[in-house]
């Protein structure tokens, strides 16, 4: 691929593993990492739309965009956490993981796919995660993570067939890191299996892998790390 590839949570452990992969790759003519905190990238908060405007605003510059990856997500904050029971829901804490979860990667799409080349293969490639499938939940519990990112995978899939009229070799997808050594899995890291937590520098590797697999019918999909489709 070449142009520009964009990173949305380049602070973060996935993110950042993602941007550093691709500037290391070298297979772009520019990487743009944003972020809501972190030395040396730009600025873009999720919960503000003319934040996100302003980033695109920088995108839009050029060269073209063909690869957009985004890396945000909340699954704990604070005192706050994943709910157990739904003795646990809060009003607040439920639309504060659904703007940052759903919400705000809605706002990413509104205003960076109209930067995406209208022919060519391009990538708008989103993490979510495996409880957001709904075929797959059989253990109930945190609800509003597993809203949140169900209710992405439902953005994605809608404005995958709205990109595809656009661009018919458009790819707008989901993907599932797998459990990764960040701040957002280390209060739960106790349940994972050896050999399933994996570093973020070999996570971006291997969903690197999978975006380089991708092809148009794809779009819409949801995949977990392996390059398995997940149910959505």
């Amino acid at each position: 691929m070449t142009g520009a590839a964009v990173v949305i949570g380049a602070s973060g452990g996935i993110g950042g593993a993602f941007e550093a992969a691709l500037i290391e790759e070298g297979a772009f003519d520019l990487v743009h990492g944003f972020a809501r905190s972190g030395s040396g990238r730009r600025h873009i908060d999720l919960t503000n739309e003319a934040s996100i405007a302003a980033a695109a605003a920088v995108v839009a510059t050029g060269p073209a965009p063909t690869l957009i990856f985004v890396a945000t997500g909340l699954l704990h904050q604070d005192d706050h956490g994943p709910e157990k029971a739904y003795a646990e829901l809060d009003p607040d804490w439920l639309a504060r993981t659904l703007a940052i979860n759903a919400i705000g990667p809605a706002l990413l799409a509104k205003h960076f796919l109209p930067l995406l080349p209208r022919t060519g293969r391009t990538v708008f490639a989103a993490l979510t995660a495996r409880v957001g499938s709904i075929a797959d939940n059989r253990l109930g519990g945190w609800y509003g993570y597993r809203a949140s990112k169900a209710a992405l995978n439902m953005l994605i899939r809608t404005l995958a067939i709205e990109e595809r009229r656009r661009n018919s070799s458009s790819i707008v997808v989901g993907l599932h890191p797998g459990t990764v050594d960040t701040a957002l899995s280390r209060p739960f890291q106790g349940n994972v299996t050896p050999g399933n937590l994996f570093a973020p520098d070999r996570a971006a590797v291997q969903l690197l892998d999978v975006i380089d697999g991708l092809r148009a019918p794809d779009s819409g999909k949801f995949f977990g790390w392996d390059g398995a489709e997940i149910p959505a």
